[in-house]
């Protein structure tokens, strides 16, 4: 099983490609959508990363897609530009399960 990434920036590609993940760079819906029919066509592939900016492309349609496949497992990932907001989301979502720990 293969990890592959969809960025919208070349460092987060480079420093992926220097741990062995393959990937591409998209910045807008169109190309975002060519890339990720060849990855759900490839079934090497069994989690797809995919950084904030690049999620945020098509964010409606990748949700659907989380809850509909089994394969690949999709995930969105901070990048040096978002991963305050991914700390406040985890934050947040640790809040409402375990509460306010003193």
């Amino acid at each position: 099983m293969k990890i592959f990434l969809i960025s919208d920036n070349v460092d987060t590609l480079m420093g992926m490609r220097l741990g062995g993940i393959d990937g591409a760079i998209v910045h807008d819906e169109g190309t975002l959508k060519t890339v990720l029919d060849d990855v759900l066509n490839n079934p090497e592939i069994g989690i797809v990363l995919m950084t904030t900016q690049a999620f945020d492309l098509d964010r409606d349609h990748l949700m659907e897609l989380k809850l509909e496949l089994k394969k690949p497992l999709i995930v969105e990932i901070s990048d040096r530009h978002h991963s305050h907001e991914v700390q406040s989301m985890l934050d947040e979502t640790i809040r409402k399960i375990v509460g306010k720990v003193t």
